[in-house]
């Protein structure tokens, strides 16, 4: 059965997409089966992997509403193994459409039932707000990974996230797990980047993934290109680390 992990943090410029992007295409090319699902108005993820996000007709919004299915909705991309269910702007207005809807927090969880089996893993951009989108992501997820950039507020609002996740596993999801915090971002160079690893690592402990996202020009240019890390450049410091992040995550899952 396939895990789902959804990739959340509601502050924006963290990492997210940039981590769906890459651990994604990492576990595909360690061989494993993996989807990719674009739950962000901005669609990042979608024409980060090289989508045109212009010419998305059934996505994340089609699935959210039921109108199509999730195998209707999955589109094939160059990186093997890996296929994802795209986003476009109209997602917006998925929060107020589900506003008065029964049930609303479980729609994706309902949609994702049917293809759970096929893949190895699913992985779901969240947008950077704690929104019914992320709500959504959270209620059909089985455990969640938090990126924290290396930065001088990275902590903030990290509390109100985790406030998020444990009412999310009291109400509608008691399975959810914290697969980690990814600690992104990280320039060995600077006295503050190495304060706020120390201050993540001994305030939470086993909880925070030993891989550690460095700064990398090329990890921001392979977006720009619609291709991945590994795709742009397989053997640059940023390809080297969410491969790295891929393993522990293949082996702590095994």
């Amino acid at each position: 059965m396939g895990k789902i992990i959804a990739i959340a943090n509601q502050k924006g410029g963290v990492g997210k997409t940039t981590t769906s992007i890459n651990l994604a295409a990492s576990l595909g090319v360690l061989e494993k089966k993996v989807l990719l699902i674009d739950a962000d108005p901005q669609a990042n993820a979608t024409s980060g992997i090289g989508i045109d996000v212009e010419t998305v007709e059934i996505g994340t919004y089609q699935l959210l509403e039921h109108s199509n299915s999730a195998k209707e909705a999955i589109v094939k991309t160059e990186t093997p193994n890996l296929d994802i269910i795209p986003a476009h702007i109209d997602l917006v207005a998925i929060e107020i459409e589900l506003v008065d809807k029964d049930a609303r927090e479980y729609m994706l969880k309902n949609a994702l039932e049917t293809i759970k089996n096929d893949y190895d893993y699913i992985l779901i951009d969240c947008a950077p707000s704690l929104g019914l989108l992320t709500l959504n992501a959270l209620t059909a997820a089985d455990a969640v990974i938090i990126p924290i950039q290396c930065e001088y507020f990275a902590l903030e609002g990290l509390g109100k996230l985790l406030n998020t996740i444990k009412s999310v596993q009291k109400i509608h999801n008691p399975e959810l797990d914290i697969e980690g915090l990814l600690l992104t971002m990280y320039d060995s160079r600077l006295r503050l980047s190495n304060q706020v690893v120390e201050e993540v690592q001994k305030h939470f402990n086993n909880m925070v993934f030993q891989t550690i996202i460095q700064r990398n020009v090329r990890l921001s240019e392979a977006p720009s290109y619609g291709e991945s890390i590994i795709n742009y450049d397989a053997s640059s410091k940023g390809a080297t680390n969410y491969l790295s992040l891929a393993k522990e995550i293949i082996n702590k899952n095994s």
